[in-house]
């Protein structure tokens, strides 16, 4: 601006001329083009359940072409049932609930809470652990009365070298097959029974995940540490793609491949385990009554378990990354308009200082339509 003023007066020999140029342009305007879209974004955002972490959050929002997600929990309500318990190997049920109960009583996962409620339920007291180890994405080891017991998945039986027999694993197809969890509980070498756990998909996820279709998001896949057949009973329903069996670090690599493959992609969990793919993800999205870890990793907190939310934060971000590029763009429009009349006398120093306020007025204006439900 200041050669454009020198030129002013080098090419007209008017001092004024130049003085009004410098006057007239709209630095404060470019300035405020942005965060005054941040604030209005943010605070529509929080009207709406949302929190929305900053300015950084709305512009990779805007650009999201692919939404990963976890199950239990996300796509599920989280509040699952136990639906079926089945004792192997003679021990009763009773005491294959009262086992499973007492090793999952310190687990903070929907699952684990089911069962403990499930034994209260039938008035079956469970003592506490003598010994507890969480293994993520497999399960919980704990001792009780002096035995160990191993309860989680397939895998965690694999990594214990626990052998399933033929009865057993027909069982467990059959409750896998019906989109039912199984957990395997193990003392010592031998699968004393299955506990079989299920939860309802949220009544509002299938029109949500319609709805970011609608929106031009190219790929919708669903990670989970469940067994194959329970994954694919949920994804056939909703019609996702899905990879099964995974670790949390599993997760983290599903999503830097598709980042290496070019998409912007946004995470929604709510547990312990999404938290470390949460903040791997373009944009993490956690569950208003997820874990705190995965609250805290997350570039964006729903205030209630809503899937339409999720639609919702796209398009808040959208708006935003819109809103900013029209409040530069007229910026630019007015400066270079305002610029060229001051050059040549049109516009004298008295006007150039009554114009160069407008800019700022209009970008307010425009930011504080954000502000709107519509």
């Amino acid at each position: 601006m200041l050669l454009i003023g020198v030129a002013a007066y080098v090419v007209t020999g008017q001092v004024l001329n130049a003085v009004a140029v410098l006057v007239v342009s709209c630095a404060c305007a470019i300035a405020l083009a942005t965060p005054v879209v941040v604030l209005a974004s943010v605070g529509s955002a929080a009207g709406r359940g949302l929190l929305v972490k900053g300015g950084i959050a709305l512009e990779h929002l805007a650009r999201v072409d692919t939404v990963v997600m976890d199950k239990t929990g996300t796509l599920t309500r989280g509040r699952p049932t136990v639906t079926d318990v089945v004792s192997l190997n003679g021990l009763g049920e009773v005491d294959l609930l009262r086992v499973t109960a007492a090793v999952e009583s310190r687990s903070e996962h929907p699952l684990a809470k089911a069962i403990v409620r499930r034994a209260a339920e039938r008035g079956i007291t469970s003592p506490e652990p003598d010994a507890f180890s969480p293994l993520p994405g497999r399960g919980l080891v704990g001792s009780v009365g002096g035995r160990e017991w191993a309860v989680g998945n397939r895998r965690l039986l694999a990594e214990r070298g626990v052998q399933l027999d033929e009865a057993g694993e027909a069982r467990a197809r059959a409750l896998e097959a019906a989109g039912k969890t199984a957990f395997f509980v193990a003392g010592g070498r031998d699968v004393a029974g299955i506990v079989a756990v299920a939860d309802t998909i949220r009544p509002e996820a299938k029109a949500a995940l319609a709805d970011l279709k609608r929106l031009g998001v190219r790929r919708l896949l669903l990670l989970t540490g469940d067994h194959e057949r329970v994954a694919a009973a949920v994804a056939r329903e909703l019609g996702l793609e899905y990879r099964a069996g995974l670790l949390p670090e599993d997760k983290i690599a599903a999503v830097r491949e598709l980042q290496a493959a070019g998409a912007a992609v946004m995470m929604v969990g709510d547990g312990v385990n999404d938290a470390p793919a949460l903040a791997q993800a373009d944009v993490g999205v956690a569950m208003g009554a997820g874990a705190d870890v995965a609250i805290e990793a997350a570039d964006v907190a729903l205030m209630r378990d809503d899937w339409a939310l999720v639609p919702e934060a796209i398009r808040i971000g959208r708006r935003a990354r819109r809103t900013i590029y029209q409040n530069l763009g007229f910026t630019a429009c007015y400066n270079v308009v305002g610029i060229a009349l001051a050059f040549v006398g049109i516009l004298p120093p008295v006007l150039a200082a009554a114009a160069q306020g407008l800019p700022d007025v209009a970008i307010m204006l425009n930011s504080s339509r954000l502000l709107r439900r519509k």
